[in-house]
Order: C-alpha cells, then structure tokens, then sequence
C-alpha cells in the first residue's frame, strides 16, 4: 500500500468542508444498509431499496446537480455502439461545467492545480480542458467508433459485451437507476477493520445488478455534489502520467485509496476504495 498522501488529504478535506451542496446523510437522505453481499449474485442480502429517502427538492434546487442529472440519459451505455451527440447535449455539458465552475469546490480545485503549472489562470481555457478530460468521446477498445468517454464511465456506467458493467460510481445515477427499478442492489461490502458500514457513511462498497448483469464489488462516495467528484479526479488525473494511479488519501473518518485511469488524455475510469475492502 502506497503512504498516505497529506497535501492532498488536506486539500481535499478542505474541499470536503467548503462542498455546500453536500447532501447530509439523515437529513438530506437516508440508506437501508440491510444484509452484507453474498459472494455471488444469486445471494441477494437486500430486499429492498439501498436508498429509503432522498431530498429531490433540494436536489433540483442546486445547479449543479440539476445540470449534472440532465446529462445522465444521454449516453449509449453499450461499449461498442458509436455515441451520437447532439447539439443540445454539447449545451448540456457546457452548462455542467458553468455551474461546477462557480462553486468554491471547483474554485479552491483550479487555484491548486495553476500553482502546479497544471492549468492555466483563465477559466475559459479551464473549463476547454475539463471538456476535453471527460466529455470527449473516445474508442474505448481498438476500433474507431467512439462509444465512450470519462463522464460515461464514472458517472453513468457502461456495459461490455453483455456480459459485465464498467463504471457506474456515482451515488446520484444509482438512486435514480434504482427508483427506475433498473438497479437491484444486493448488499454491502464490508471493511476489515468495521464489519458493518453506518448509514451516516459517505463512502460505500456495494453489490448490485444493473440491466441484467451484476457488479461484484463497486465503491461509490454517497452525499458529495458532482463538484466534489469532478475535482477529486482531476486533480489526481492531472498529477499523474501514469496510465493508472492510486492515490492513498484520508478524507473525513475514511481511509481511501482514489482510483484513476488514464485514455490517452481523457479520464478512462476513477473511483474510490474504501481501504480494508477487497479492491475492485
């Protein structure tokens, strides 16, 4: 295991307390943590919903949530099927982008990264190079139809050969998958060091089936606005050359390593393991 990364766990603890939008667990929503993951998917240790109440209000109320839930039909999540993007699509990311951009997450993410030469000061070229990391569209095997991209993967979740689920690691497309009946959660996955996860916890690993197939393991952050995710991975994607990286942070109570592939110049996939889980 790599040492623990202190000027990023500070920063990011910084952005952790400044992430206004977050949503409280308790009080902006709840969890039923229910039964613990079997080792196969035919053991299911949630008969219900993981998510019991979520504060859709608040959530259509915040920008950057609206934007970023306005984005999540607008991909093809088969690997292999060319992505058609539309002009208004094209809008949608740009107002995506505008609505991060504001907030002190994604301010206090910018500073940082022009102190490293990593960015430029100007926020036009900014939010140009945000584009281009994650809504560029990419082959994600040899090929030349470009099925994928970095927000597709991370946020959305993608599909290959019908046989197995890439990405999906975000806690606002799940609750919305799952209201839809489209995700069958199974049960979480438990850390070495505390048998059960809380329900107040913000990072979780969990067990689910999504159109049919099931994701073994799959760790998510639970509450964090969009803002806090995309400028976690940046920051380690822009750190680092290397095609994958693992950055071992704490964050709050949470001992993490962050996940982060590259494709070329653009996010191939990021995610979060909860340390003392099997990773994914």
């Amino acid at each position: 295991r790599k040492s623990l990364n202190h000027e990023l766990s500070k920063l990011f603890n910084e952005m952790w307390d400044m992430d206004v939008n977050r949503f409280m667990p308790g009080k902006d929503y709840t969890i039923e943590l229910q039964g613990k993951a079997g080792d196969g998917a035919a053991q299911d240790g949630a008969a219900r919903h993981l998510f019991h109440y979520v504060n859709e209000e608040r959530m259509k109320s915040i920008k950057t949530f609206a934007t970023f839930i306005s984005l999540l039909d607008n991909y093809e999540t088969s690997t292999g099927v060319a992505e058609l993007v539309t002009p208004e699509e094209i809008a949608e990311n740009n107002h995506f982008l505008d609505a991060i951009l504001e907030t002190e997450v994604m301010k206090l993410a910018h500073q940082y990264l022009v102190k490293k030469n990593l960015a430029r000061p100007n926020l036009t070229d900014f939010k140009s190079q945000l584009y281009d990391i994650w809504f560029q569209l990419y082959a994600r095997k040899e090929g030349d139809r470009l099925d994928s991209c970095g927000f597709e993967h991370v946020f959305v979740g993608e599909t290959k050969r019908d046989k197995q689920i890439l990405g999906l690691h975000n806690w606002v497309q799940f609750y919305l998958q799952e209201k839809h009946n489209q995700i069958d959660y199974k049960g979480y996955v438990a850390r070495k060091n505390k048998s059960r996860p809380d329900k107040d916890d913000q990072v979780l690993s969990l067990q689910f089936t999504w159109k049919g197939l099931v994701k073994p393991i799959g760790s998510t952050f639970v509450g964090v606005s969009p803002e806090f995710e995309f400028a976690l991975y940046t920051i380690i994607f822009l750190l680092s050359k290397k095609s994958v990286t693992h950055e071992t942070v704490k964050i709050e109570e949470y001992d993490l390593q962050i996940v982060v592939c590259r494709h070329g110049q653009h996010i191939g996939t990021a995610y979060p393991v909860l340390l003392g889980t099997s990773s994914e």
